[in-house]
């Protein structure tokens, strides 16, 4: 059996976001800064709330999604 990797984002982008996100090796904000939002927006289940909520997550930090 593997292991669950770490997951640390926003909740509110809801579940189907978190497995897209989860999936493509995003598991944090970390991971995400600088990433372009028209490839996460690609990915099925990451839709325009999810990115917004992400990029609010990260401008809190100074940073952005690409």
């Amino acid at each position: 059996m593997g292991t669950e990797p770490e997951v640390d984002l926003p909740r509110g982008i809801g579940a189907p976001a978190t497995r897209a996100l989860v999936g493509a090796g995003y598991t944090s904000l970390d991971t995400l800064a600088g990433v372009r939002a028209a490839d996460l927006a690609k990915l099925h289940g990451v839709g325009p709330r999810a990115l917004r909520l992400l990029q609010e997550e990260l401008e809190k930090q100074d940073r952005a999604l690409g």
